[in-house]
């Protein structure tokens, strides 16, 4: 399979998809370490994670699908929601625990 097709496949497949360095107990960067704490933090008692690290290819061709140039990067129901510094945003206002709550309900 094409890695874009992949791409799509794992965003549409899972409500809540986190592409980040490293697993949620191993995080390898400061800001997927704070993204899946938000996330935790929020109430997503499961979140599917890729190790970009671990997938090259996605890696290399996740910004070109998302437009967007950094990890982690996260993504509700296939919707790009952003970066560590979006989830941040979103955590302490109060709306990630909204978000993730209708997410994990459907």
């Amino acid at each position: 399979m094409p890695v874009l097709e992949r791409i799509q496949a794992e965003v549409e497949n899972h409500p809540l998809v986190l592409f980040m360095k490293g697993t949620p107990d191993y995080p390898m960067c400061a800001f997927s370490s704070r993204a899946i704490e938000a996330l935790r933090s929020a109430g997503a008692t499961h979140v599917h994670t890729i190790n970009v690290l671990e997938e090259p290819e996605i890696r290399a061709n996740l910004p070109r699908f998302s437009n967007w140039p950094t990890y982690p990067q996260l993504f509700i129901h296939g919707e790009l929601i952003g970066g560590c510094d979006i989830t941040l945003e979103l955590f302490e206002s109060g709306e990630l625990g909204r978000i993730v709550a209708e997410a994990l309900s459907e």
